[in-house]
């Protein structure tokens, strides 16, 4: 299993419930397909960079989790198609083995002359 997140910008005429009811949805999504995922933190409205759909303002939530990378597309598509989620992104987020293996050198003068 990988580990992932997922930031989801929800319209901000949605009422509490539905608020809950999307971040269960993705949760359920999340299980049904035999991963686990963790307590979103619900980050409240904020404004945004720019509008989207006449827009100004969203609610934010991020929901980390571990799946299975078949189940990934299966989220992307359910939250396409929600009517109250205005963006949606999925990242993977990367392993805690590699993670420090992984970074690069500081960039600067280089000091094998």
């Amino acid at each position: 299993m990988r580990s992932y997140e997922v930031m989801v910008i929800i319209d901000p005429s949605t009422d509490d419930d539905g608020i809950q009811s999307i971040n269960d949805r993705i949760a359920e999504l999340i299980r049904s397909r035999g991963g686990t995922p963790e307590r979103p933190e619900l980050w409240g409205r904020r404004r945004l960079a720019y509008p989207i759909r006449h827009r100004y303002e969203g609610f934010y939530s991020l929901v980390r989790f571990s799946a299975e990378p078949a189940a990934i597309a299966d989220l992307d598509r359910v939250l396409g198609i929600e009517d109250n989620v205005m963006r949606h992104k999925i990242v993977r987020l990367p392993d805690q083995a590699g993670a420090t293996a992984a970074v690069p050198a500081a960039a600067g003068p280089s000091t094998a002359d």
